[in-house]
């Protein structure tokens, strides 16, 4: 195992039923569909209070006694989000069975609504009504706030009949309500919001065909209706729109702004919505749901207009919109350009939720992802979950195939542990990479592949916890335990050993009791002094541990220095205010280690060992008052190096008054 690769760890999980009911999840990446754990059909998007709120359908599958191969809603949730990300699922907020007016167990519960009138939010929704009466009707739920509670109205809008409501909001104050029955029809709403100031007009200048689900909205004193449209015999939807000067119309039919899905989705239904200076698109497609287009999930794609107001294709995504942060896991099979070959498929067809997995076919194969924030990321590391047949190695780079390398980590599918060889080939692997020159602000990432195949669940970079203060200079006390964590450190002595059985006494006094380089046991090192040690031109520095144990594998990362097969050496300074007797030295370290008091040898832990706080301890001693001059030496082969220094008194106390010094 090298510096590049710190960890190859198998990623273990036991899969959920693809029905479960899970919470969006926070931190997520940009990525079509926008929410997993459910499905998201039909939906409304509406911008409250600076955010954006999702108002969908749900679709689930069928209970016994329903038709299994067709649309079944029973309830409506609503999420929101402040990024068009992270979307956070307020849960259910209009359930079927506790709807006056609706007929029980009718699974009727297709795409609704909602909007503002003076503090109050309104949401429309269609249904199989009560009393043996035929086709649909459109009821209102009324709240406080855009996630409820709502109150259900106990009948529905008089002299509405049909699905997929929608309401505009005029700038003059008025509103009106379209939906789809015997044809898209309109009305102007009563200010009371619950029924109709007049008679409904079907919309005309629309195309013949079927239509359904409208959607209207204002832009730039413009009319858009949207909608569904079959433009051609047993075809699937289209998105069409028809624009007009007047809230009803008669409107002037435009031409489609999506066009039928590649997999045969039979249906679509959309919002447009204005958020933070951009429009959106919000859709549906049966991502999730391959096999059944009756389950859909929600989507998002940006809206762009040309100079007369008409709507530019829109074209669908894998990646949807939003940036990514960094330190988000972030979807590459969610891709927004790949070479050829490269392919997506899901990764459990039971629970298709799971998402995606991502096919570079080999060496030259790449893919994009756009729009990640590194500005959260300071002292970084990338993991990922990958998986190859043969050894490989992905490469990340920044804006080109060919270009600057952020990080790159080989895919090891045959590792000696010990006596044993594991064969890792074609499971999902756990990598960790070192980082180098991370991007600046918003970047688009390149996948690339540099071996043979490979597959990707998901890429992430985290922070590091901080490990080291960067100290000089400043004098500093133990701990409330006594453990000393103010050192000055060596940059790591390269020391191969591939096992750590051979660190006998004899052995470590041999090689840790050795002078490195001149002056090291008769000069107090300084902070940045480089040495020579054989060939490597090293330096020291001052550190100041955020943990009782000191990880000097820690501080090798973020040195970037060789990890294993090290020597590290350590010196602290400590001020004692009189003569302190009978003393003990308590040192734990992560393999073995040797200490010096004042240029004695006071402790040395040989063999394989693990760190362990008191792990050892040597013989009476005396902190003399004044100066005293603690050093270690500490070497590993293939572990990671650490260690805990402490003084504890007569009584297993620890030695608090003391000050600790690096020069």
């Amino acid at each position: 195992m090298n510096i590049k690769t710190l960890s190859l760890l198998l990623m273990m999980g036991v899969p959920a039923t693809i029905w479960a009911q899970r919470p969006a999840v926070s931190k997520t990446s940009a990525k079509n569909p926008i929410i997993a754990g459910q499905f998201t059909a039909d939906p409304t998007a509406r911008v409250f209070d600076g955010k954006v709120y999702l108002y969908p359908s749900h679709d689930i599958p069928a209970p016994p006694g329903q038709r299994q191969d067709w649309f079944c809603m029973a309830d409506y949730h609503v999420f929101s989000s402040d990024n068009l990300v992270d979307w956070k699922d307020h849960g259910v907020i209009v359930t079927q069975n506790k709807v006056p007016w609706v007929r029980p167990d009718s699974y009727s519960m297709w795409a609704p609504d909602c909007v503002c009138k003076n503090g109050k939010y309104y949401f429309y929704f269609p249904s199989a009504p009560n009393g043996g009466q035929r086709g649909f009707a459109i009821g209102v739920a009324v709240a406080d706030r855009p996630e409820g509670p709502f109150i259900c109205e106990k009948e529905p809008i008089p002299g509405v009949n049909g699905i997929d409501p929608c309401v505009l909001m005029d700038d003059d104050g008025k509103q009106y309500i379209y939906w789809s029955g015997m044809g898209i029809r309109g009305a102007q709403l009563q200010d009371n919001m619950r029924q109709l100031a007049g008679q409904s007009k079907v919309m005309e200048g629309l195309p013949e065909g079927f239509k359904e689900g409208p959607f209207a909205f204002k832009r730039n004193g413009k009319y858009y209706l949207t909608f569904p449209w079959v433009r051609k015999e047993n075809g699937t939807e289209t998105l069409a729109y028809a624009m007009s000067d007047n809230p009803l119309g008669p409107f002037e039919f435009k031409g489609i702004f999506m066009a039928e899905s590649p997999t045969g989705c039979w249906t679509n239904h959309h919002s447009f919505v204005e958020f933070k200076g951009q429009w959106y698109l919000f859709y549906h497609h049966n991502d999730y749901s391959p096999s059944m287009d009756k389950r859909r999930s929600a989507r998002i794609d940006k809206v762009t207009f040309n100079a007369d107001g008409t709507i530019k294709e829109i074209f669908p995504t894998l990646h949807g919109v939003g940036i990514t942060d960094a330190t988000a896991r972030i979807d590459v099979d969610r891709y927004s350009e790949a070479s050829s070959g490269v392919t997506a498929q899901l990764l459990d067809t039971l629970d298709t939720f799971r998402g995606w997995e991502v096919r570079l076919p080999g060496k030259g194969s790449w893919l994009r992802y756009d729009d990640v924030d590194f500005g959260s990321l300071g002292n970084a590391y990338l993991t990922a979950s990958v998986k190859a047949e043969d050894n490989s190695t992905i490469v990340i780079r920044e804006n080109g195939p060919k270009g600057k390398i952020i990080a790159k980590s080989d895919i090891v599918c045959k590792r000696q542990m010990g006596q044993r060889t594991i064969d890792m080939s074609g499971r999902w692997t756990a990598i960790t990479a070192m980082l180098d020159n991370l991007p600046k602000g918003v970047a688009n990432l390149y996948i690339t592949c540099e071996g043979a195949p490979v597959s990707i669940d998901w890429i992430q970079f985290k922070n590091r916890p901080k490990y080291f203060d960067y100290t000089s200079g400043v004098a500093s006390r133990p701990d409330e335990q006594g453990f000393i964590r103010h050192w000055l450190v060596l940059e790591p002595i390269d020391k191969p050993n591939r096992s750590n059985t051979v660190f006998t006494d004899s052995y470590l006094r041999e090689n840790l009791g050795q002078e490195y380089y001149k002056g090291q046991f008769t000069q107090l090192p300084k902070n940045g002094q480089k040495v020579k040690v054989g060939k490597q031109t090293l330096q020291w520095h001052a550190v100041e541990s955020a943990n009782y144990n000191v990880k000097l594998f820690r501080l090798a990362e973020e040195l970037k220095k060789q990890v294993y097969g090290v020597l590290f050496l350590a010196t602290t300074i400590i001020d004692a205010p009189e003569d302190i007797e009978n003393v003990r030295l308590a040192v734990g370290s992560n393999s073995a280690s040797q200490w010096w008091l004042n240029g004695e040898e006071v402790l040395m832990l040989s063999g394989d060992r693990r760190m362990v706080k008191d792990d050892a301890a040597s013989g009476r001693l005396t902190l003399k008052k004044g100066r005293n001059i603690l050093r270690g030496a500490i070497i590993n082969g293939p572990g990671m190096s650490d260690f805990c220094v402490r003084f504890l008194d007569e009584k297993g106390s620890p030695v608090t008054n003391i000050t600790i010094n690096d020069k």
